[in-house]
């Protein structure tokens, strides 16, 4: 017996037709789920081309604003770097956008104390400038003692530095805040800073 192709297609055809109507499927209750689900919230929202800004790959983002407010982001399918994906950091940049549960206020714990409190920026700048010259001063190393193994002759050399001192950075730091806290930590003497994605 032969089979041909348009056979095989015919019986193809009444085998899942048989299928679905033995299993009940209703196309029309399918049509009618999907009108009756809830409208995306992507729905009348105006798209904006971005770049995620956490590190240097500049990876591409679609934004998503509806009235002057984002309500959803994605990788941009179109960004040669990557092609529609992002890392954690990037797919919870909308959590960093706006979060109710977001810390935006300086809080203090004192020694010994269960609880912290609240205090102001000038308050909070202050304390941190005020111990970071403490420790600065007290463990200053201006020279340093070289000997040259040759002439077995020693001599002090400047050295200008504070080994105590020392800045873990965040996953949450953008580039430029980045190039910054490296700025800021080789100007008052230090060269140990690190990045939080070793830990």
């Amino acid at each position: 017996m032969r089979f041909s192709r348009r056979d095989f297609l015919k019986v193809s055809g009444l085998t899942l037709s048989a299928v679905a109507a033995d299993l009940g499927l209703d196309l029309g209750r399918a049509r009618r789920a999907r009108a009756a689900s809830p409208r995306m919230k992507t729905v009348g929202a105006t798209e904006h081309r971005g770049v995620c800004h956490f590190c240097a790959v500049g990876c591409g983002l679609v934004l998503f604003v509806k009235n002057g407010k984002l309500v959803d982001l994605e990788g941009d399918y179109d960004a040669p770097m990557n092609q529609g994906g992002l890392c954690p950091k990037g797919q919870a940049l909308l959590e960093v956008h706006e979060n109710p549960v977001r810390v935006t206020k300086p809080l203090y714990r004192a020694p010994g104390a269960d609880h912290w409190t609240e205090i102001s920026w000038d308050e909070a700048l202050d304390r941190i400038a005020r111990k970071i010259k403490e420790v600065r001063d007290a463990d200053w190393v201006a020279t340093e003692t070289v000997v040259d193994p040759v002439k077995k002759t020693a001599q002090a050399v400047p050295v200008n530095r504070v080994d105590s001192i020392g800045w873990v950075g965040s996953a949450e730091v953008d580039n430029e805040e980045s190039y910054l806290f490296t700025k800021f930590v080789h100007l008052i003497g230090s060269n140990f800073i690190e990045h939080q994605a070793r830990l």
